[in-house]
């Protein structure tokens, strides 16, 4: 895993992508990703404790993340939405894992519910990459 750092490097570069070069859709998902990770970083528990039990207020976070994306897959006429709405649901079944086995090592966890997140924001920066292309192309076979 990244250092919170670098996380938040690639999280700033990815969504400057998609702000800069999406649409509204790569910008909601980029919107919806920093509000989650901000957010995120302010409801873990203390240092001490983090991950040895359920962090609530992360699956909290993560819930409503999952409902934003799931939203925006609804309403896109885009398919990688439905990627990350697939991927977010997956990060909400880390904390159903340890809330249903608290044995569950706090490194696993955090693992667990950090990973999903990268292979979300490549389907964001290749979700833009492709819009910002089609519509490149659009205007080219507009003016020819």
């Amino acid at each position: 895993m990244l250092s919170p750092l670098q996380y938040f490097a690639v999280l700033f570069l990815v969504c400057g992508y998609a702000y800069f070069r999406g649409r509204r859709d790569e910008r909601f998902a980029a919107t919806v990703c920093v509000v989650a990770s901000v957010t995120s970083v302010i409801a873990l528990s203390p240092l001490t404790g983090r991950y040895s039990g359920v962090e609530i207020g992360v699956f909290l976070i993560d819930g409503l993340a999952l409902v934003a994306f799931t939203l925006l897959a609804l309403r896109s006429d885009r398919f990688w939405p439905l990627w990350i709405a697939g991927l977010q649901l997956t990060t909400l079944v880390s904390h159903a894992l340890k809330a249903v086995q608290l044995d569950l090592m706090p490194h696993a966890y955090a693992a667990a519910s950090r990973f999903w997140v990268y292979p979300i924001f490549l389907i964001i920066v290749i979700g833009t990459w492709r819009g910002h292309r089609r519509r490149l192309q659009e205007q080219r076979l507009a003016l020819a």
